[in-house]
């Protein structure tokens, strides 16, 4: 059985990448061999053909996936960007909205098959979603069907302001209602704190109204360096939750 996460957000925004490359180094300092993986990124860049050709492509243009880079980056590996970011697209759209206007489907399947080979050879694979759960894919399968796919705890990354409240018990309890296992949130700061009195409030009031726990306040980062990563990592998150699903 796969193990590791799948991580979904409040909203776009929210910082997930970073949060899903704290996950992948917070199984590192535990131990435990992990990579991380972005299924579908939209709002690619054209890169040149010639740094494919290196991977085995001709395509005269191809499309760099800079969150799949970063993720790939922060997991010290070397594996292929058509495992760890099988589909992308040009349009910084939803997933339904840039296949419509790039004429190019969703291969689940491929999907399913990098995942599968990640799987095989990591302990664990750190899985990121676009978006929030019902981010459409397709015309009847959202984000939420692919979390259920791939069989992953859930972990929510939420905004740390006004609003975060409501968008993260709508979220919270929607999994559990849909049947996903939801590991805990994390409050992430994607920017500088505006110091209010939400954002002081909010994880405290979360941690007395959410049936799942908060794993920890991510702060905003000014750098994205390894070494910088894991002290927040140290200062800020629950690793004891993390290793408890890395244990069932």
């Amino acid at each position: 059985m796969s193990k590791g996460f799948f991580v979904t957000g409040t909203d776009t925004g929210v910082g997930k990448t970073v949060v899903t490359g704290a996950l992948i180094l917070s199984l590192k300092l535990l131990g435990i061999r992990a990579c991380g993986m972005k299924p579908i990124e939209t709002g690619c860049h054209k890169t040149e053909g010639g740094r494919r050709k290196a991977e085995g492509r001709n395509e005269e243009d191809i499309l760099s996936p800079s969150d799949g880079m970063f993720l790939r980056e922060i997991a010290q590996t070397e594996e292929s960007l058509d495992l760890i970011t099988p589909v992308r697209f040009e349009n910084p759209l939803a997933p339904m909205a840039a296949t419509e206007i790039e004429g190019k489907a969703v291969d689940l399947g491929e999907i399913k098959r990098a995942f599968d080979v990640l799987s095989a050879k990591y302990d664990a694979v750190i899985v990121e979603g676009i978006g929030g759960l019902l981010v459409p894919i397709g015309k009847d399968y959202f984000v939420l069907n692919l979390a259920k796919t791939l069989g992953l705890p859930l972990i929510v990354v939420a905004k740390p302001g006004l609003g975060t409240l409501n968008h993260t018990m709508l979220t919270v309890n929607y999994a559990v209602k849909e049947g996903l296992n939801v590991a805990g949130i994390i409050i992430n700061y994607h920017r500088p704190s505006e110091d209010t009195i939400a954002e002081e409030t909010n994880p405290k009031i979360l941690r007395r109204i959410s049936p799942v726990p908060v794993i920890g306040v991510f702060p905003y980062l000014r750098d994205f360096e390894t070494g910088t990563i894991e002290k927040a990592i140290v200062r800020n998150l629950d690793l004891e939750i993390i290793r408890r699903y890395m244990r069932n």
